[in-house]
């Protein structure tokens, strides 16, 4: 085992996130993380890829591990950054669970229906035997039994439930089907929240015997369960829709989770905002701007009226909407703007090792060292 990260550091990780969850820490989370350390054995051959879906089944879930620990090796983890590793067989992969055809791209995967069919004829149900499904928890189960609590290991990510119904009513379909087939559209919502959760649960009885606790596609440690939710097609309907097909099961989700998050995606989502805030067991809010929208650091509205919702903050460590231009610095702004630094947590890309004098500067600023 060449991951360094002691027992004494996860115990500080609990404490910290216990802390902030419960809004008692007066200072920012920051997680920063390097790379460029010796890994201290050779490289596999296998390549590495972003997604677990671009592996062939012919891969065994041991060799993807071992992998992702030769890229883990390879790290340093500096203020409230962990070990993690995200099984990651592409956005809404409970579309695969319940039979979507599965297309794995370098930089994504692609989830399409089998053939067409009416929204009144489809059932979403569960298969125990579907190979997708064994192939998330085998991965899952190999991570665990590697490193053995070093790794803080994520729960897929397995989608917001109307995007998931959205692959199977692609293009159009969905939308014309919230005016012309209402009833089905929520029949399916209740479907998928069911099967949701069952999935939830059975691949985290997996994850549950080794992990350190709960992480989701955006890593904030969590003791309890902890989700970022998500629905991306509400970028395309207004409030009343909103309210009316998305709302009621987000908020059952929010009430099942003891740290719910949600991802509000691009300027499109700002009209449910306020629907949003109005949810008490949602504990917080992750603003992305989005391609061609105004950097990060240019929506104080919209941070203030979450703070004052009493909602927690997750930034990322760039201002200018280029994820590959880390700015450690912007969080300054952020904590100006705002009045104060709790309630953020700062979330940061991997940078290289040349950067640790000016990681561990912002970090002692903000106490986060």
């Amino acid at each position: 085992m060449t991951i360094e990260f002691a027992p004494e550091r996860w115990k500080r990780i609990r404490e910290d996130y216990r802390r902030w969850w419960a809004v008692e820490l007066e200072r920012p989370l920051i997680q920063m993380t390097l790379t460029g350390c010796a890994p201290g054995r050779a490289e596999p051959k296998l390549p590495l890829h972003g997604f677990a879906s671009s592996y062939d089944f012919s891969v065994s879930a041991d060799e993807i591990i071992d992998r992702w620990d030769w890229e883990i090796s390879r790290r340093e983890y500096l203020g409230d950054a962990f070990p993690c590793f995200w099984p990651n067989f592409g956005p809404g992969s409970m579309a695969s669970f319940l039979g979507a055809e599965v297309t794995p791209h370098e930089d994504t995967t692609w989830f399409h229906p089998k053939g067409e069919a009416e929204i009144a004829d489809i059932h979403f149900r569960y298969d125990p035997k579907n190979p997708w499904l064994e192939r998330t928890k085998d991965v899952c189960r190999a991570a665990g039994e590697r490193w053995q609590g070093q790794v803080q290991v994520h729960m897929p990510d397995l989608g917001g439930n109307l995007d998931i119904l959205s692959t199977f009513r692609p293009g159009e379909q969905l939308l014309l089907d919230l005016y012309d087939h209402p009833d089905d559209v929520k029949r399916l919502t209740w479907e998928a929240h069911d099967l949701w959760w069952q999935y939830f649960e059975e691949i985290d009885a997996v994850l549950r015997p080794a992990n350190p606790g709960y992480t989701a596609w955006a890593p904030i440690f969590s003791e309890t369960p902890y989700y970022m939710l998500q629905c991306d097609f509400c970028y395309m309907i207004g409030p009343e829709m909103f309210d009316e097909f998305v709302k009621p099961e987000l908020a059952a989700t929010c009430n099942r989770l003891s740290n719910a998050f949600y991802h509000l995606d691009g300027p499109g989502q700002l009209a449910h905002l306020d629907s949003l805030l109005e949810i008490e067991s949602l504990k917080g809010i992750q603003w992305i701007p989005g391609s061609g929208a105004k950097p990060q650091s240019q929506w104080t509205q919209v941070y203030q009226k979450i703070r004052n919702a009493g909602k927690l903050i997750q930034v990322y460590a760039y201002s200018d909407g280029n994820t590959a231009a880390l700015d450690f610095h912007w969080l300054d702004t952020l904590v100006e703007q705002l009045g104060s630094q709790e309630g953020i947590i700062m979330l940061s890309a991997t940078a290289p090792m040349a950067r640790k004098d000016e990681a561990l500067e912002v970090l002692a600023k903000h106490g986060a060292a």
